[in-house]
């Protein structure tokens, strides 16, 4: 299993008050599935999206990402696990303006400590592969909307991570780019990535393998995309 979860839960707490935001949520996702996140807002995905992404380890119950007990490690391991076995794609691209195509996606591994010749080599090779040859040295302005997301998506593959999780990635993007960027996911998972997808967008679903129905904090549906 790439991902176990067992009775998770979640609370936030305000003042006197505390909100129970996950609910004993419990679900395993092996290496290579294609899995949506799905629910309103409020539904607890977003909560669920960022204890998986190990931005938030306040909670109680088991996590174990690619066989690390997330649960239970210390604070400054954190960061190096999150660095080297998540790589992230956001709905607002998080390219750093003054920096290539090139310089952005090679950001992960200046933070691993990569030489500069590996990592340049490297960038330019997941360029490459997401379609961006003859733009990785243009800077976020200078590309589409479709074009800084691929940016994104070769900034998460730098590393070779356990997952791609994406946080809406196509909230930012017309119908046309929309559809190019999640069949862009699809052959990514055709090649044997796993991938998360946090979304509230039917049309998302379609391209995933499985959906994960969160409402008011719990998972009411787990099944095949039809």
């Amino acid at each position: 299993m790439m991902i176990q979860v067992q009775n998770l839960n979640k609370y936030y707490k305000n003042g006197e008050n505390s909100l129970h935001a996950l609910k004993n949520i419990s679900f395993s996702i092996r290496k290579g599935e294609f899995v949506a996140i799905m629910g309103s807002s409020g539904s607890g995905k977003s909560t669920m999206m960022n204890i998986l992404g190990c931005l938030d380890k306040e909670f109680q119950g088991s996590y174990i990402l690619d066989n690390i007990d997330i649960s239970s490690i210390k604070e400054n391991k954190l960061c190096k696990v999150r660095n080297l076995k998540i790589g992230f794609v956001f709905q607002s691209f998080n390219l750093l303006p003054k920096l290539s195509a090139l310089e952005n996606v090679e950001l992960p591994l200046v933070y691993s400590g990569i030489h500069k010749n590996f990592r340049e080599k490297k960038a330019k090779e997941v360029l490459e592969k997401v379609g961006l040859k003859e733009r990785m040295y243009h800077k976020p302005n200078e590309l589409s909307g479709g074009q800084r997301q691929r940016v994104a998506i070769a900034r998460a593959l730098v590393n070779d991570p356990s997952i791609i999780l994406a946080d809406e990635p196509t909230g930012n993007l017309d119908s046309t780019s929309e559809n190019e960027i999640m069949n862009f996911f699809k052959e990514l998972n055709e090649q044997g990535k796993t991938i998360i997808i946090v979304s509230h967008e039917p049309e998302v679903a379609k391209f995933c393998k499985r959906i994960l129905l969160f409402k008011d904090g719990e998972i009411i549906k787990d099944g095949e995309s039809k």
